[in-house]
């Protein structure tokens, strides 16, 4: 694989906030992530925050009440994806803190992938999942189609592949 750019990894994500308190105490004490030391030369206010090999960047939005609204939780939304190993413990939890979440799940080829997905305080979606299940499998690189018309494309040719078996070419 070719990395032009030269990456080595995701650093952080950053994440504007109504309120830099509330996000500090939900990205802490919900999800697990500590206050790091952040340069004293920014001239706004925030947070960092760290843990799982990755940053949080909190930004204190200039004007919250312009923010978006909180949407419904919707799985196909933007969101960041935290691995997990018993599902059951964490939707337990969520539960206990009357945190509103939305259960979904995948499975492909015999694996099954729970996934639980919630939002923090300003609206930004949480997953929870055992997405490790899944093996990561890089596509050829001829494969330049999106997921929906590559599985639309597999779809057509097993269709074309049934009316060949059942109308076979007489030669």
């Amino acid at each position: 694989m070719e990395n032009p750019l030269q990456l080595k990894c995701l650093n952080h994500v950053s994440l504007l906030c109504r309120s830099i308190e509330e996000s500090v105490d939900f990205y802490q004490n919900i999800l697990g992530f500590f206050p790091i030391k952040r340069p004293g030369s920014f001239d706004f206010s925030g947070a960092w925050l760290f843990s799982y090999g990755i940053g949080i960047h909190l930004l204190q939005s200039e004007n919250p009440e312009s923010m978006p609204q909180i949407r419904r939780i919707n799985p196909k939304d933007n969101h960041i994806s935290f691995q997990c190993d018993s599902m059951a413990t964490l939707e337990k939890k969520l539960k206990e803190l009357n945190i509103e979440y939305v259960k979904g799940s995948v499975e492909e080829g015999g694996i099954r992938v729970d996934q639980l997905f919630f939002h923090d305080p300003d609206g930004n979606m949480i997953e929870l999942c055992n997405c490790d299940n899944l093996p990561v499998i890089p596509l050829p690189v001829d494969a330049i189609h999106s997921c929906s018309l590559t599985n639309r494309n597999v779809g057509r040719q097993q269709q074309l592949q049934a009316q060949k078996i059942e109308h076979p070419v007489q030669i």
